[in-house]
């Protein structure tokens, strides 16, 4: 029963990272919302960068799981593969909160949303911020989200495989 708690709190936590069906928690505030960033490409890039390279590392984690018969050395080998994930899930998170992929400002940002708080907001309040971007930002931003959604599904991946394993003993 822990273990299948504990990998519904992983996968709570990584799904957290994107504001899919969020729901506004108050009409956001216009000055806010004309002090959002633009997306940053070349910080995302470098976050990016560094989650690829954890993800890298957790495949070569899992690569020793495999091949390991030592029970022992299995349970070390699986808690290192989860401080990477916990480390890399953070990172992800990071990109969110600090405004780096555009719209949200993170928690200084008056009317604006914070990982998992109850002021996340859905489309209802994005839908002025995109209508507001140029062609170029517009770009920007979806260049990013598809990087993140394929990093998500990585750690999702990853995720799998270590309850897999977790059940497996």
């Amino acid at each position: 029963m822990k273990r299948v708690v504990l990998t519904a709190a992983f996968a709570m936590a990584l799904v957290a990272g994107a504001p899919v069906g969020a729901q506004p928690a108050s009409a956001p505030d216009k000055s806010a919302q004309a002090q959002q960033k633009a997306p940053n490409v070349a910080e995302f890039d470098k976050q990016a960068t560094q989650i690829q390279e954890n993800i890298k590392k957790m495949q070569e984690q899992m690569d020793k799981i495999r091949q390991t018969q030592d029970p022992q050395e299995r349970q070390k080998l699986l808690q290192e593969h989860a401080a990477t994930m916990q480390n890399n899930m953070g990172l992800m998170q990071g990109m969110w909160g600090s405004g780096m992929m555009g719209c949200c400002g993170g928690d200084s940002t008056p009317g604006g949303w914070h990982m998992g708080g109850p002021g996340m907001m859905g489309w209802h309040g994005m839908g002025s911020y995109y209508s507001r971007l140029k062609p170029e930002q517009l770009k920007q931003r979806q260049y990013m989200m598809d990087q993140y959604l394929g990093m998500q599904q990585q750690m999702m991946n990853h995720m799998l495989f270590q309850q897999n394993y977790m059940w497996a003993r």
